[in-house]
């Protein structure tokens, strides 16, 4: 299914039904006095989160969402049936935005979460209803309202707890795919990662989180480069960063980035993009340990990083290798920070 993440939709509630002018006509009552009934209700347009959904793919093909209008009103009383409304199912992580001026409104977050997005309008009251004893046969009658109507603008922003960042390449796909049920491509070029996967890692225990792959980063993503932050947001509502570092990365020259530098140029996009992401605990991982021959920079990086106090593993995804104890370690922080 083709990922999508943004979406704009023009939505109208439904129109309160009229209420009805109306006076009783019947055999032996000469006198038979107003009984028109009132309208019904004009549906509301809701949204509705559901774990289910993980695309705005269905908003790419259809535009109005429209929800029913009330009856109107009839005679000897009876009132007009309420517009059903229309509830729309949205991914879990939904954001909804006043289109002009792209103010967030509403923020689906939890599953079976409920947003009113257009309310229906109110039916009108019948001439039964404005009787009373210095008016015993009113004439009037009230129109039913209009629905509330709008455009908005749908942002899908992942529901996740660990998010894995890193360079193309960094092996990102390759790990989630070795810790859940996820299955994305995987391929020995760039960008592989085209649209966020996300997996449920069981650990020890019994304990379970949700990991979304994010596709690659390159310098300058905050700007728009490469993917740019069409994905950068999916992480912002990540607990922790598993940050992953390429022991193999090359610069445009074919000469080997130092692991130092390619970890300091992610932190310094997510830093461009958001100063709380930048500030969002890491666990630090160098990947392909099966593919390395001289481990010297690789533990000489990790022994940097442990002298600041930030978590670091080296693993091997192919091979299996320390897979287990970085799941155990991503549990335990997650269990530390909630």
């Amino acid at each position: 299914m083709k990922f999508i993440d943004e979406a704009i939709i023009k939505v109208k509630a439904g129109k309160g039904g009229a209420g009805s002018r109306h006076f009783r006509r019947e055999k032996f009552v000469p006198l038979g006095g107003p009984d028109g009934g009132n309208g019904g209700q004009g549906g509301s347009v809701i949204l509705l989160a559901d774990r289910n959904k993980n695309t705005l793919l269905d908003f790419q093909y259809r535009f109005h969402w429209d929800a029913e209008n009330g009856a109107a009103g009839g005679g000897s009383g009876k009132d007009g049936k309420q517009g059903q409304d229309l509830i729309i199912h949205v991914p879990v992580g939904t954001q909804i935005l006043k289109l002009e001026v792209d103010d967030i409104i509403g923020d689906l977050s939890s599953d079976g979460q409920r947003f009113v997005l257009a309310k229906g309008g109110r039916g009108g009251k019948g001439n039964a209803f404005f009787k009373s004893a210095t008016n015993q046969a009113p004439e009037h009658a009230q129109p039913g309202e209009e629905g509330e109507s709008g455009e908005y603008r749908l942002s899908l922003k992942l529901v996740a707890d660990v998010g894995i960042i890193g360079f193309p390449n960094a092996g990102k796909s390759t790990l989630i795919s070795r810790i859940s049920a996820a299955r994305p491509k995987i391929a020995d070029y760039p960008f592989t990662t085209l649209e966020p996967n996300l997996g449920v890692v069981r650990a020890k225990g019994g304990n379970s989180f949700v990991v979304a792959d994010i596709p690659g980063l390159i310098p300058g993503a905050h700007s728009g480069k490469g993917l740019g932050i069409k994905f950068l947001k999916h992480i912002e509502r990540t607990r922790l960063l598993v940050h992953l570092v390429d022991p193999n990365q090359l610069d445009t020259e074919g000469r080997p980035v130092p692991l130092t530098h390619a970890f300091e140029a992610i932190n310094q996009e997510l830093s461009a993009f958001s100063q709380e992401l930048a500030d969002r605990e890491q666990i630090v991982v160098v990947s392909k340990a099966d593919t390395v021959t001289d481990q010297a920079p690789a533990q000489d990086f990790l022994a940097t990083l442990k002298r600041s106090g930030i978590e670091c593993r080296q693993i091997s995804s192919v091979a299996g290798t320390g897979i287990e104890e970085l799941i155990d370690l991503i549990a335990r922080r997650l269990q530390q920070i909630s």
